[in-house]
């Protein structure tokens, strides 16, 4: 088949399988050889091209059959290797679990083999989703497929979904699941010029996703356009008796409901959000996103969020108290690596096979989590954050009176070089200052592409919404996707 496929993406395949202008093999043999081609970027752990053709001939036979293709039929996926995919490797991007290949299937997952969906492999990530850019995985850096004009200099995708976001902008996947845990689907969204929604907290199933902080960690859909999400999050949600977190809610069909009319929605712009070391670029886009939903029909309205300013402080203790605890369960003792030193005991064995195991990145969350739960810091810290927390969530109760959405930047800049803000960490934390907030609060929030910069690299617009209102984020991010017009493609050069 002369067509390329791979510039298609879930509801164009989708359809065209349907309708028989193509077949789901051939869109998966396509989308095999593009991630073959891809080596370079990183963007996968392991690759599954069996998989991806094996759904594709079951899709394939279900349309010779005439029977129901499900609402992602013949489409090939990237599965963040944060979920675990039976008898696959599943690593959370640490050598502490290398070689883990789980008997059982994450519901997510199975939610989209169910739906039709076929893997074309497993997707890099910051190791155990701890990371900004990318680059604390222990299989190396993922590169964005974006470059600054007249640079060859590596850029960050973002994290820590970052083999996600590399792999839909670079289209050797039309999409991929990701997961936030305070921005980890919108800021490496962003960062690639792609779509991505975080859902209402509990939308999504955590059942047999590898646990960052509990409380706050979601999965979601990463595409190249709006629709594409509000299919793929339609397959990927639903109750899940097997996650005490779940909602048990029905699924509504975002897609069939999705509208860029936005006429008597009133979007609220928070004035905390216009924060120092904002760069220009950004505020200027959030401007034109202003004009954009005004044009779409909606009210602009000036809001307050008067404790997003102590949002990042209290994630920051919040997550990594979490990640402590949760992580913990790596010891060496029943699955994963076992560093066992000759003539060691069972301590040795622990903090040997630990301080092998884990990252650097890990390591800082784990020992800033303990401190904080400790005996004589637990109160001054964790107890102080979780206020906080529940002021930020106040914060939004009380904007919702003037507004039905929030307009804000997804991060306060473009795509950093790789390795430029290794030797800071608080700089690169800092990354997630816009996204945190909606995270505390439990919030649907959605990055979609606004414009390029003057470098050619690709900006956020985020949009937050009331719980369980993923419509109307849906919707409003479907009225800036069609008056941004946003259709740039990195250049290829991997």
């Amino acid at each position: 088949m002369s067509e390329d496929l791979t510039n298609l993406g879930v509801k164009a395949i989708r359809d065209g399988v349907a309708a028989g202008d193509f077949t789901a093999r051939e869109v998966a043999e396509q989308f095999n050889a593009a991630v073959a081609g891809a080596a370079e970027l990183n963007a996968f752990i392991v690759t599954t091209p069996e998989a991806a053709l094996d759904a594709a001939d079951r899709t394939d036979a279900k349309r010779a059959a005439g029977e129901d293709l499900g609402a992602m039929g013949g489409v090939p996926i990237g599965m963040k290797d944060l979920f675990a995919t039976h008898d696959v490797q599943t690593t959370a991007a640490s050598h502490i679990l290398e070689g883990f290949k789980p008997q059982y299937e994450s519901t997510v997952s199975q939610n989209l083999w169910n739906a039709g969906a076929g893997m074309l492999g497993k997707l890099n990530l910051d190791q155990f989703a701890m990371g900004s850019s990318n680059e604390t995985s222990y299989f190396g850096n993922v590169s964005s497929p974006w470059r600054k004009e007249g640079s060859n200099a590596a850029m960050s995708p973002g994290g820590s979904s970052g083999g996600s976001s590399s792999a839909v902008a670079a289209r050797i996947a039309p999409a991929a699941t990701g997961t936030d845990t305070g921005g980890s689907i919108r800021q490496p969204a962003a960062f690639t010029g792609i779509c991505g929604i975080k859902p209402t907290y509990g939308r999504c199933s955590r059942w047999g996703v590898v646990a960052f902080a509990s409380s706050l960690d979601q999965a979601g859909p990463m595409a190249r356009s709006v629709e594409d999400c509000a299919i793929m999050l339609g397959a990927m949600a639903g109750f899940d008796p097997k996650d005490a977190t779940s909602l048990q809610m029905d699924v509504p069909d975002w897609e069939a409901a999705l509208s860029s009319d936005l006429s008597g929605k009133r979007v609220g712009i928070p004035t905390e959000y216009r924060m120092e070391g904002t760069d220009q670029d950004i505020l200027d886009s959030w401007e034109q996103g202003k004009a954009w939903l005004k044009d779409a029909g909606a009210e602009i309205v000036d809001i307050s969020l008067p404790h997003t300013k102590y949002a990042l402080p209290a994630y920051y203790i919040i997550a990594p108290a979490e990640a402590s605890s949760n992580l913990a369960r790596y010891d060496g003792v029943r699955y994963g690596l076992r560093d066992l030193p000759e003539g060691a005991g069972l301590q040795d064995m622990y903090a040997q096979t630990r301080a092998s195991g884990f990252g650097d990145e890990v390591k800082r969350r784990i020992l800033i989590g303990t401190y904080v739960l400790s005996a004589g810091f637990y109160d001054a810290y964790y107890t102080q954050a979780q206020k906080v927390r529940a002021l930020v969530s106040q914060d939004y109760e009380k904007a919702w009176a003037k507004c039905d959405l929030i307009l804000a930047p997804t991060t306060p800049t473009a795509s950093f070089p790789l390795g430029s803000l290794n030797e800071d960490p608080l700089t690169m934390y800092l990354n997630d200052v816009f996204a945190v907030p909606a995270s505390l609060a439990g919030l649907p929030a959605m990055s979609v592409p606004a414009g390029l910069n003057p470098d050619g690299l690709p900006l956020g617009l985020q949009l937050v919404g009331k719980a369980f209102d993923e419509q109307t984020v849906l919707n409003a991010g479907l009225a800036i996707q069609e008056r941004a017009g946003f259709d740039h493609a990195p250049e290829r050069w991997w």
